[in-house]
């Protein structure tokens, strides 16, 4: 039993030294002396266990494979929607990628050039899975309308993908406040619209009464217009206009000692 256990812990330690040095050195510069050398054991106990550096690289892989499923399927059965456990997948996803050389070589060596066994293992499995969670996420009607989740797969894959390989570059992609933003610009992109939170006030309906306006303030007068002068104002103490005689032969009211009839003569 102790003999198993022991086997078991080198194996395992053999493991984590290949992918940090597979992660660092690339899949054809790797030596297996270094790996032995780095995880404490003899060439003859690496090659016990593994009957190559091909067949350690799968190993690799493998156990890289075993993280990432793990951390997967448990933010699908934790979170609360579908589209939720995406998001938390990726941030975690990001985190071991920032933080665990094995997750780091697990995926690299899926693409290594100089590798001919790279098949792409892992990020095959993470495209699937991302893919189905998509289309069930359709199917429950979390996803917006037009949506194509297979569009969407391949796009957040990409996304993923070249973070990875940028991180190499910069350790800052690999940060949880660029993981937020990408998915603030992305989600509202992807969600189909919902009711609007508990907390958020409902819109007002065109029958709500309105809340009373504050009374506007008082203009001061304007000046009337130049061209339509005001008239002046009478005086109390001025005496009203003199009306103006009628003009001779026209109709109107007759003076004092004429004829009543209009055009009629004088007096004699």
């Amino acid at each position: 039993m102790v003999k198993q256990e022991r086997a078991a812990r080198t194996r395992e330690n053999l493991i984590r030294a290949a992918a940090e040095v597979f992660e660092r050195e690339g899949y054809a510069v790797a030596s297996l002396t270094v790996i032995s050398s780095q995880a404490g054991v003899s060439n003859g106990a690496l090659h016990f266990h593994f009957a190559s550096k091909e067949v350690l690289a799968r190993e690799v892989e493998q156990a890289a494979a075993d993280v990432v499923h793990k951390l997967a399927e448990g933010c699908r059965a934790a979170a609360g929607g579908l589209l939720a456990s995406l998001v938390e997948a990726t941030a975690r996803l990001l985190a071991a990628l920032a933080e665990d050389s094995l997750v780091r070589a697990g995926f690299r060596l899926g693409h290594d050039p100089s590798r001919q066994g790279g098949d792409g293992g892992l990020w095959r499995w993470w495209s699937a899975w991302v893919r189905d969670l998509l289309v069930q996420a359709q199917r429950e009607g979390e996803l917006a309308r037009g949506v194509a989740p297979a569009d969407v797969a391949a796009a957040f894959v990409a996304v993923t993908a070249g973070v990875e390989v940028l991180s190499g570059l910069e350790g800052g992609w690999l940060s949880p406040e660029r993981a937020g933003r990408f998915w603030a610009f992305l989600l509202p992109l992807l969600a189909a619209p919902g009711p609007p939170p508990a907390s958020a006030p409902a819109p007002a309906s065109p029958s709500s009464p309105l809340p009373p306006a504050a009374p506007p303030s008082s203009p001061a007068p304007s000046p009337p217009p130049a061209s339509s002068p005001a008239p002046p104002a009478a005086s109390p103490s001025s005496p009203p206009p003199a009306s103006s005689p009628p003009a001779p032969g026209a109709p109107g009211r007759s003076a004092p000692g004429e004829s009543g009839a209009p055009g009629g003569s004088g007096p004699a």
